[in-house]
């Protein structure tokens, strides 16, 4: 009889720990979310993109999974009706691998502000403010991690609070899409750079803004058009603010030298993220790590030069 009352008890609380979302570690990634009332889009569009196998095969992942609100909201966003998602299989496969990770990634072990890379090729990055994890996306779009950590056979399982999407503009169109680089764009241009900085990379860009051309072009006694015109003169300028792999903030080496695509040429970076060029001149790094499907760009106040 106690056996019996036992195994009851038992199957009860298994019963309870579904219902509440809980997972469990007899569950894969798939049952969970098949389980999981909160995630039955989820679940849809993993059937839909054929990724059961992926989702509920025996290799470690770990999946950041959207909400059923986080879903309608993409809706809304992208102009789609959920039919309409599921049947772009292309789509729902780029955008739903982008929420896998291979291996088992604890909240503890999530390498915050380092670039995560997914099962779809592009990465993501967190961050912790107080208790609380964040998804930045490769189109810059901030998901808040709502719960974490639910265990399963295959891995674990963290809930978004919306759905990720990954990088659609290189380095050249995200720098396009913002009106305080237009200059920059425009020099890109004139010496014929855009190829360059569209290629596959990883790519930095330490990006100077509208105001910091303004003021370099009052530097050194030029207009805009004479520094556009002069081709030999940018591209060294430009090529001084690319360096060859993606480095995001957290991965800055901090009072080394850096070197850049103009060969030879290096500047370095300060604690307070001020950076000394070639010329001994300071500029200030203003923003960080806007993601791009090539790499990623950091803001600053003033355009670098080369030593002589």
């Amino acid at each position: 009889m106690f056996a019996k009352f036992r195994n009851l008890l038992a199957a009860g609380s298994v019963a309870i720990l579904a219902a509440c979302g809980g997972g469990g570690d007899d569950q894969s990634v798939l049952e969970i979310a098949q389980s999981d009332t909160r995630f039955s889009i989820l679940a849809e569009a993993v059937v839909a993109a054929d990724l059961t196998a992926t989702v509920g095969g025996s290799d470690p992942i770990t999946l950041f999974a959207p909400t059923n609100d986080a879903f309608v909201a993409l809706l809304g966003e992208l102009g789609l009706t959920k039919d309409q998602l599921l049947a772009d299989k292309a789509l729902l496969t780029t955008v739903l691998t982008y929420h896998v990770v291979p291996g088992k990634v604890a909240k503890s072990a999530v390498p915050v502000g380092k670039a995560i890379t997914t099962a779809q090729g592009g990465i993501f990055k967190a961050e912790v403010g107080g208790s609380a994890l964040t998804i930045q996306d490769g189109r810059n779009r901030v998901a808040n991690v709502v719960e974490t950590d639910i265990g399963a056979s295959n891995g674990v399982v963290h809930v978004l609070d919306k759905v990720l999407l990954p990088a659609d503009k290189n380095v050249v169109e995200t720098a396009q899409s913002l009106p305080d680089f237009s200059i920059l764009v425009e020099a890109v241009v004139a010496a014929d750079l855009q190829g360059a900085l569209s290629a596959d990379g990883p790519l930095t860009v330490f990006a100077p803004t509208n105001a910091a051309f303004a003021a370099l072009l009052d530097e050194i006694g030029m207009t805009k058009d004479a520094l556009l015109a002069d081709k030999t003169l940018l591209t060294s300028v430009l090529r001084y603010h690319v360096v060859g792999s993606r480095t995001l903030k957290a991965d800055v080496p901090i009072g080394m030298p850096i070197g850049t695509l103009e060969p030879g040429k290096t500047f370095t970076v300060g604690s307070s993220l001020a950076i000394t060029d070639g010329s001994g001149r300071i500029s200030n790094i203003t923003a960080t790590d806007v993601l791009t499907s090539n790499g990623v760009i950091h803001v600053i106040d003033k355009v670098l030069l080369p030593s002589p």
